[in-house]
């Protein structure tokens, strides 16, 4: 195995959680229904593909650009300066990449300023080689695209690199690209679906680790 590559919200950050709440807070303002069965459909996704669920749910005449200045706001305010809470075992397990000498990268359908600064805030940001956002390719996950540009990227094959992902849309990204993804579960837990797609579903980062350990020490 040549490279590990990290989605980002739900993985490296416990940000899904905390946008979740944030929306929450702006739906009960504006009396929206749904509103996490909305937030769940948008895991995964880019800023394009997460608007056009929100119409599908509230009306073409919603407004989303609106609610999500709102919702940014109130997400940025619990974050930002470097508060946004990491997953456990995310910096061991980058440490023990570095040390083995395998590549990394990161895969996030979020736009690249906020990733490059929520990661530089966090101390993560020089433990990757590689950032890939959802600004930076066409189509978003679960399309194979970012992961196939993170590769690419990287200089290494698809199929001689893990993904970690915790979303539906981003096991089904990485699987399309030829990856072995590897699922840590956040917000949604594994289905059918899930299980038949990814190569692990292990319950955190520092189980990755773990596995990983045992694979170079054979």
């Amino acid at each position: 195995m040549e490279a590990v590559i990290f989605d980002m919200d739900g993985v490296i950050f416990d940000s899904e959680a905390l946008v979740m709440e944030a929306w929450a807070e702006v739906a009960a303002r504006h009396q929206m229904e749904h509103i996490e069965d909305a937030c769940r459909d948008c895991l995964g996704t880019n800023a394009a593909v997460s608007k056009e669920i929100f119409l599908k749910y509230y009306g073409q005449d919603f407004p989303y650009d609106l609610y999500k200045k709102e919702m940014a706001v109130l997400f940025h305010e619990r974050a930002a300066g470097g508060k946004l809470k990491q997953k456990p075992g995310i910096r061991e397990l980058l440490l023990f990449l570095r040390e083995q000498g395998i590549k990394t990268a990161v895969a996030s359908s979020t736009r690249r300023e906020l990733v490059c600064r929520e990661l530089e805030e966090g101390g993560l940001l020089h433990l990757f080689d590689q950032v890939i956002c959802g600004d930076m390719v066409k189509r978003s996950k679960p399309e194979p695209d970012i992961y196939l540009k993170a590769c690419e990227a990287l200089g290494v094959e698809p199929e001689q690199a893990y993904a970690i992902e915790d979303s539906y849309n981003g096991i089904r990204s990485a699987h399309r690209a030829g990856m072995k993804p590897i699922m840590v579960p956040d917000l949604a837990g594994p289905t059918k679906e899930m299980e038949l797609l990814a190569d692990r579903i292990l319950p955190s980062l520092l189980e990755v680790k773990d596995m990983l350990e045992k694979e170079f020490a054979r």
